[in-house]
Formats: C-alpha cells, structure tokens, sequence
C-alpha cells in the first residue's frame, strides 16, 4: 500500500487506533493537553481502549513546556516503531530542528503511518521532509507569511486545523482540540464526541475552515458586533493602517461612536487600542523571526524605521534590535 493508497483514518470505524507523539522541547502545555485529552476521555466513555499512544523525543528525554513544565515521555523517537498516526508537537525552537538524519527519521515514521501531522510549530517540522508538497496545511497565524513564503509548494490556508489527504495539520490548542473532537465524532459518532466536550465543558464553536484570529475577541463577539466587526478590521489592516474615522464609517457608525464602545469595553480610544496591536505584532516578529527590522516596520504599518523604533522603545522599553540582540 503506497503513501497515498493507506487506509484512512477520518472515516466511522471502531477498532484500535495506536497514536506516536513526537514532542519537541518549547512547546505548549496547552498544546499537549489538548491533543492527549480527548483521546483519554474517549476511552473512558467507550468503556475500553479505543485509542492507546506513545510519547517519545527525539533523545529520550523530558521535553520542556514554555511554562517550564517537564513532558515525560516513553521513550527515545524511532522511525521504524509502528503506529497508525504519528504526529509532531512543537513550538519554539522547532526552527532549528534542520538536520537531514533527524527529518530523514521523521519522514520515515510519517511515510509509514496511516496517518501523519503537525501541531502548531510541528507543521514545520514536518514541512521540511518535503511530505506536505502539494498538500493543504496550516500553522500558528504568528506564523502564516513566513511558512506560506518558505514553502510555496504547500497549499497554505489560514484555518484553524487541515486535514488533506493523509495528512492533518493544527494551529495551536484550541485548533487542536478541535481537531481531535473531529477525529473522534468521525470514528466513534456525534454523541461520543458531545460527551467528551461535556467532559471538558468546552462548546465547539468554530468550523475547521474558520480563519484563525490575530485577535481572540472572547465575549466581546456578543458585546457589541459593532466593535468586534472594528478590531477585526483593525487586525486585516495591521500593514496599512486606516484611520478611526475610516474604521467607524465601514461599520456603520459615527467615530464618536467608535470611540464611545472602545472607552467602555476596553478602557481606551480606537487609536491607542490599534497602535497597541500593531506593536505587538511586531514585537513577535522582531523576537521570534529573523525578518530585517526595515520590513517588520513595513508590515506593521510604519511609515519609517525611525518612527518605528521611537514607538517601540516607548511601548516596551527598549529599541527592536536591542530585543532582538538578547
């Protein structure tokens, strides 16, 4: 059976499924929990082990969470052990994770697997054995130009999680656990699935293909649709800012108005709330990405480096290369 003849894994069927977690150190606990959760609380509502995993490393060893909580694991990662989905789980650091014999490794378990895939930063990884070529995918939307620019044979879309082909991808945990609610409802039924959200109180209100937010509006979607329909467009105009009056005569109100919802759902005016997003932007790419700080000030709406390092060092203290230099 060729890599792309295997038999699938989204379809209704009972019978065991053995999943490998390859954990990378600088990932999310989140990211852990949920990818494993949901599968243990399918078990425990079946009533028998309709999934069983594995966590392994790439030595052996404990990964180390963002938060600096330890994941043990079960052993070191081998390429020939057997599984039906592999999947790779990292976050920070997963850019270095370059050398041919480790991704030959990796290429190797996924090939094998009926199913192989890539949680947050993990899609990276898995990008790089060339697997993903003319696939579907998605990543964390810190990270969607840079991704869609290293590989431009990959069909990158903005989603929450992609599942193509043999292959799934995740954008973080929310995404995740989404992802594995999916697998769940399309192996063992809707009600199966209703019973693991119940188990986590957790309301599943976002389609696979949703876009993933720069901004995670919370209530605020209920508050008001007038300033949610503002903060949304403020965060599709990050590169090219567009005035307040702009922003409220696009969504049907006065700039006052504006104003008025800014002041009392998040205690300041449209201007500042936008500054303050378009720096944060920045600062991830300026810490997390070695894009020149000259087009990190493009992309974030500034007219000159200058302007851009005087409002920086204003918001957070220190110049971008400065950051960028620790």
């Amino acid at each position: 059976m060729t890599l792309y003849e295997k038999e699938p894994i989204f379809v209704a069927d009972s019978s065991p499924i053995a999943v490998t977690f390859l954990v990378c150190s600088g990932l999310s606990v989140m990211c852990v929990a949920s990818a494993l959760d949901p599968i243990r609380a399918a078990n425990r509502i079946a009533g028998r082990q309709v999934f069983s995993w594995r966590i392994v490393s790439l030595d052996g060893e404990p990964a180390m969470t963002t938060c600096g909580l330890p994941i043990a694991v079960d052993g070191a990662f081998d390429p020939t052990a057997p599984s039906d989905i592999f999947a790779i789980i990292a976050g920070f650091g997963a850019d270095v994770l370059t050398e041919s014999t480790v991704l030959a490794g990796i290429r190797k378990a996924a090939a094998s697997a009926r199913m192989a895939g890539g949680i947050e930063a993990g899609t990276w990884i898995l990008a790089r054995t060339g697997l993903l070529d003319g696939h579907a995918a998605t990543t964390h939307w810190e990270d969607f130009e840079e991704f869609a620019t290293t590989f431009p044979e990959i069909r990158f879309r903005p989603d929450r999680y992609v599942v193509d082909g043999n292959f799934f991808t995740a954008g973080g945990a929310s995404p995740t656990f989404d992802l594995m609610l999916h697998l769940i409802r399309t192996r063992l039924g809707i009600a199966t699935a209703l019973d693991v959200s119940s188990v986590f109180i957790y309301d599943e209100a976002r389609a696979a293909g949703d876009a993933q937010p720069l901004v995670s509006l919370g209530r605020l979607d209920a508050y008001d649709p007038r300033l949610a329909g503002a903060v949304r467009m403020m965060e599709a105009t990050v590169d090219a800012p567009l005035t307040t009056a702009a922003i409220a005569t696009r969504q049907g109100i006065t700039a006052r108005t504006l104003e008025t919802l800014f002041r009392q759902a998040l205690g300041e005016t449209p201007g500042a709330y936008y500054l303050r997003l378009r720096l944060n932007a920045a600062r991830r790419l300026v810490r997390d990405s070695r894009i020149p700080l000259a087009d990190i000030a493009a992309r974030t709406g500034f007219s000159s480096a200058a302007s851009f390092t005087r409002a920086f060092r204003k918001a957070f203290g220190t110049s971008p290369s400065a950051l960028r230099r620790k």
